[in-house]
């Protein structure tokens, strides 16, 4: 775990990493690698977006047999971490299986936990992503929970052994950016050392940025750059996005107002009678 003002007191906010499970980051930006028009497109992307982790649903490539094997060798060339997801998954059998079998793919302890609920809004099923997280933690894995702004289930997956939470912004693929502002401020108050991502829902650059301003510590996204006209140039923004949300955040975002404020001060401004 960290905490994020003191690790960048330390280096410097030109150098300000982000350390998960051991592991130190410098981009912030963690990006879905499904549903692009095509492998070059994608791979374009993730070079544009400078980012150094990148999710790959097991499930649906898995399905593809030969397909989904050069795919993961087209995945392997990136240079970057694999972050395996259990998507799809709907029972903690399930998800545990997934897992497993990604830890054998791709020869990582990561995986990026989902135990769904409701096929409408994609809603994590709290329940059984805690018991499995608990599960594969044993199992020596290193769960990357996505859950909600749920600060009892929060408690409960960082007890399991979770070092990270990713709360969801909005329904994955809605692109409706931080639908609960409120609860993710109060979540990242709640847990001032704990890394968290923002995963899902964010179709906006300035979304992204939103998070990054309120202390989160990363962001995960995929539709918002798959399916833009421009994939290679909409991860540049999202990444350029990130970075100045990060360096504004570490900088000191002024308080808001309920009244107005001069910039300029009165005090000693000469006045002239014209008349």
């Amino acid at each position: 775990m960290i905490d994020t003002k003191a690790n960048v007191a330390r280096s410097g906010a030109g150098r300000d990493a982000l350390v998960v499970y051991g592991a130190e980051l410098t981009s912030r930006l963690f990006l879905g690698t499904a549903q692009y028009p095509s492998p070059y497109v994608l791979e374009r992307a993730v070079k544009a977006a400078g980012t150094e982790v990148v999710t790959v649903s097991v499930r649906r490539e898995g399905a593809r047999e030969k397909g989904g094997q050069r795919f993961w060798e087209m995945i392997a060339g990136l240079g970057v971490r694999v972050l395996p997801n259990t998507a799809g998954c709907r029972t903690v059998r399930e998800a545990i299986a997934t897992a497993e079998m990604a830890r054998e793919l791709f020869d990582t302890d990561w995986v990026k936990l989902e135990v769904i609920a409701n096929d409408d809004t994609l809603q994590p099923d709290l329940f059984g992503l805690v018991e499995a997280a608990g599960i594969l933690v044993r199992e020596g894995f290193k769960v990357f929970p996505y859950t909600t702004e749920d600060l009892g289930a929060a408690e409960r997956l960082l007890a399991a052994g979770c070092e990270l939470l990713m709360p969801w912004g909005a329904p994955i693929g809605t692109g409706r950016g931080l639908a609960n502002p409120y609860a993710l401020r109060t979540l990242r108050n709640y847990f001032p050392g704990v890394p968290l991502v923002v995963d899902a829902g964010i179709g906006a650059p300035s979304h992204a940025a939103q998070a990054m301003e309120m202390g989160f510590d990363a962001v995960l996204l995929n539709t918002a750059v798959a399916k833009a006209g421009d994939p290679v140039a909409m991860a540049e923004a999202f990444g350029a996005a990130i970075r100045a949300g990060r360096t504004a955040f570490v900088a000191g975002m002024m308080e808001v107002r309920d009244m107005a404020a001069p910039s300029t001060p009165v005090a000693g401004t000469p006045f002239f009678d014209l008349k």
